[in-house]
């Protein structure tokens, strides 16, 4: 689906002054809906209202014919390794043209492994999938640890529900391991003992869990832009979202370090999380750039790319290696982008370095998404610097349906074209 393009105009003054009310986080919500229909005696609250979330919803209501998930590479995850360990299901599990271009052999291999019953449908190591349900015995099974995160999650929260159990041996560098902490948290809430050392997860067998409601925080990573807003708006802008935590599960919470070097002040007021902007970069940013390796958070990368640009800092961004298998080639598209509103960058395999930038941003350039919900909110706060368009606008309901509305709450004009 193509959704129109949406033309951007800042306020007439970058003094930002709202309350934003952001809806539950993508990944604790996918993580939780899965643990629910493991152990029905769940409940959650403050999901997220993302089409990702609700994709996953359809997704372990069903247990015969054909799934189509579309875009959401979570639940795809997830997904192959519920069907696979639920006796009596029969499933063929799809997704878009870009969902059958994105690798999930590592995760099929692990699952043949211990028993499970999963073929190619077209392409070998890629979707769509044919997945037929059955009793896993085999408690143990390797996995390479340095593609995705979300394929030790799955098999975590699935090793659960395990007659014996589950234990991962992780091979090479663990890539964002915030991510499979927040796995382990959530199972250890409902009363699932688990342990991670080293290179090895163990995840014990649970028959039954305590009878809750969880309640799902809202999410860092649709903060992100918020953060990049007030960094670009005037000292004495605020912004209030709801609702956090300063214990955050999720790894994108690490913002609140990130953006301190760009001005933004981060306060907690009961659940509220205040973003304030307190002051110019530093000297010390201004003349150096900000480095940072982005291992345990790269979802924020294209967010802090882009506020680096706006604000003329230079910046060295790292761990970036599983931005080449999202909605998009994130590195590549973001190269694009970004040159074409005159910053000068190069990118490798896993990295992004971005120049300082002394010039006039190109004003009127329509952004091209890729079919990726954050190209499209990444670059929507540099309408406090120039008028842009926004291609394939809607592409936002991925992660954050009400992504528009709240812009416009800030004063920011948005309009079809």
């Amino acid at each position: 689906m193509t959704y129109p393009t949406f033309s951007l105009q800042g306020p007439s003054k970058n003094l930002l002054k709202a309350q934003i009310a952001i809806t539950g986080s993508k990944s604790e919500t996918n993580r939780l809906l899965l643990l629910q229909a493991l152990f029905p005696v769940l409940s959650i609250d403050n999901l997220s209202n993302s089409e990702d979330a609700q994709a996953m919803q359809r997704g372990v209501a069903s247990s015969k014919g054909t799934v189509d998930i579309y875009h959401a590479g979570t639940a795809m995850r997830f997904l192959t390794a519920y069907y696979a360990t639920q006796p009596g299901v029969s499933i063929i599990l799809t997704g878009s043209e870009r969902m059958q271009e994105r690798p999930i052999g590592i995760l099929v291999d692990a699952l043949r492994n211990l028993g499970a019953e999963i073929s190619y449908v077209k392409n070998e190591g890629y979707p769509p999938l044919a997945i037929k349900g059955s009793e896993i015995t085999q408690d143990s099974v390797q996995l390479n640890a340095g593609v995705s995160s979300q394929y030790i999650s799955a098999l975590l929260l699935v090793g659960a529900r395990l007659k014996n159990g589950l234990t991962l041996a992780l091979e090479g560098k663990i890539t964002s391991v915030p991510y499979i902490k927040m796995t382990l948290k959530l199972l250890e809430k409902i009363g699932v003992k688990t342990k991670f050392e080293g290179q090895e997860i163990k995840v014990f067998p649970a028959s039954d869990v305590f009878s809750q409601s969880m309640v799902v925080e809202s999410d860092w990573s649709s903060a992100s832009y918020y953060y990049s807003l007030i960094a670009l708006s005037d000292v004495g802008s605020e912004v209030s979202l709801s609702s956090y935590t300063p214990d955050s599960l999720q790894g994108d919470a690490v913002l609140r370090d990130i953006y301190s070097h760009l001005g933004v002040q981060t306060t907690f007021k009961k659940d509220q999380l205040v973003l304030a902007k307190v002051a110019a970069p530093s000297d010390a940013i201004l003349e150096k750039g900000l480095a940072w390796d982005l291992s345990n958070a790269p979802d924020i990368a294209q967010t802090i790319a882009v506020s680096c640009f706006g604000l003329g800092v230079a910046c060295d961004l790292t761990g970036l290696h599983t931005l080449k298998i999202k909605e998009t080639d994130r590195l590549v598209a973001l190269e694009n982008e970004l040159s074409k509103l005159g910053a000068g960058l190069h990118i490798t395999e896993k990295s992004l370095h971005l120049a300082a930038f002394n010039g006039s941003i190109k004003a009127h350039v329509t952004i091209g998404t890729y079919h990726d919900h954050r190209m499209a909110m990444a670059f929507a706060p540099l309408a406090l610097r120039v008028p842009i368009a926004i291609e394939d606008a809607g592409v936002v309901n991925k992660s954050y349906p009400d992504f528009w509305t709240d812009m416009k709450t800030l004063g920011i004009q948005v309009v079809p074209v």
